[in-house]
């Protein structure tokens, strides 16, 4: 016999190998993620496109377009770019802020349940929008920017309480339920000081509505997602690297406490313009990331397609909530409360059963 002996490890001969095989694993995992990426844009456009067929004045496809070129008469462009359009591109902007607000918290604290609606930071986003609404009556982008600077504050409590040489999923979700217990007492107190008008609009924005739509606030919501989606996107690459454990993304570069609290920010800045715009509408922030990623495939952040999830639950949602009841239009909260309360509890459920969450 020759005398040649296999190393313990894995042989010199065999390293290629395994690295093609990784190399193979990753480009099948991103060539996946671009097809679902491509389905679901094209689910929000058809999804989209129904909704505007939809309504009072049924329009056709065909008067759709025209409309949007400007070759459609006075009343058909009126129905579409003045009324149906913006609501339209409301659910889409909003949906998607949410989940992807929704993909960068379960990433970052490595926890099923860590969503803006869980931990707090749509919590206070309400309480600050209904102090702003009912005791200042601030409206547009006063309404966005007060929204926005009281979520920030908010997330920077929760990130110090809970932060002990770290930061623990469970910890972070458990002050964060019980600071939106807080900033839920503080919504009932506002409202039992206001007058009767103002609570009815107040408890509109809580349950969370596209009624009320302007086109301040769309740019506004536009213009703010221009902006973050882009620096979510950035913050993509060493966000996966945190997800390895702090020590390993240390070992790889990664600033670890400066890219969690970059990631923590624009997250409480996307969900804060999407609840200033539409109020706190529960859920979809929770359900858009573990949608995506089982679509996907496990080991990818899955931001982008988490973003277009949470745009067609809303958009499809908002369809629900206008047209399930005849001559009844709900506020889309309603809806994505009583879908996502369910999912809730099964989540639960399954991190109980099965320890996750961190």
């Amino acid at each position: 016999m020759s005398g040649v002996r296999v190393a313990p490890g894995a042989a010199p001969a065999d390293r290629p190998n395994t690295a093609a095989v990784a190399r193979a694993d990753r480009l099948g995992r991103r060539s996946r993620e671009i097809r679902v990426t491509l389905i679901l844009a094209a689910l929000v456009v058809l999804v989209g496109a129904v909704s505007l067929c939809l309504g009072a004045a049924a329009v056709s496809p065909g008067d759709i377009l025209a409309a949007l070129v400007g070759q459609a008469d006075r009343l058909t462009q009126f129905v579409i770019l003045e009324l149906r359009l913006p609501r339209l591109l409301a659910a889409v902007l909003v949906g998607g802020c949410l989940g992807l607000s929704g993909a960068l918290f379960q990433s970052v604290v490595r926890n099923p349940l860590a969503s803006p609606d869980i931990i707090g930071i749509t919590a206070s986003a309400s309480a600050t929008g209904a102090i702003a609404l009912v005791w200042f009556g601030l409206t547009g982008l006063a309404l966005s920017g007060v929204v926005l600077a009281g979520t920030l504050v908010a997330a920077l409590l929760i990130y110090v309480l809970a932060w002990r040489s770290g930061i623990s999923g469970y910890r972070f979700v458990l002050i964060g339920i019980g600071f939106a217990a807080i900033c839920g007492g503080l919504v009932s107190y506002v409202l039992t000081r206001a007058n009767l008008t103002d609570v009815q609009q107040a408890l509109v924005w809580i349950t969370g509505s596209l009624n009320s739509i302007d086109t301040v606030s769309l740019v506004v919501l536009g213009v703010s997602a221009v902006i973050l989606v882009p620096a979510a996107v950035l913050l993509g690459r060493p966000l996966s690297a945190l997800g390895l454990g702090d020590d390993a993304a240390a070992a790889t570069g990664v600033r670890v406490e400066s890219t969690r609290l970059l990631v923590v920010f624009v997250g409480v800045a996307l969900a804060a313009v999407a609840v200033a715009t539409a109020g706190p509408i529960s859920f979809v922030a929770l359900v858009g990331a573990p949608i995506a990623r089982r679509l996907i495939g496990r080991g990818s952040l899955a931001l982008i397609p988490s973003a277009l999830v949470g745009a067609l639950v809303l958009v499809v949602s908002d369809i629900v909530a206008q047209f399930a009841v005849p001559d009844v239009s709900f506020p889309v909260g309603v809806v994505t409360g009583i879908v996502g309360a369910p999912y809730l509890i099964w989540l639960l459920i399954r991190t109980n059963r099965t320890g996750l969450g961190g």
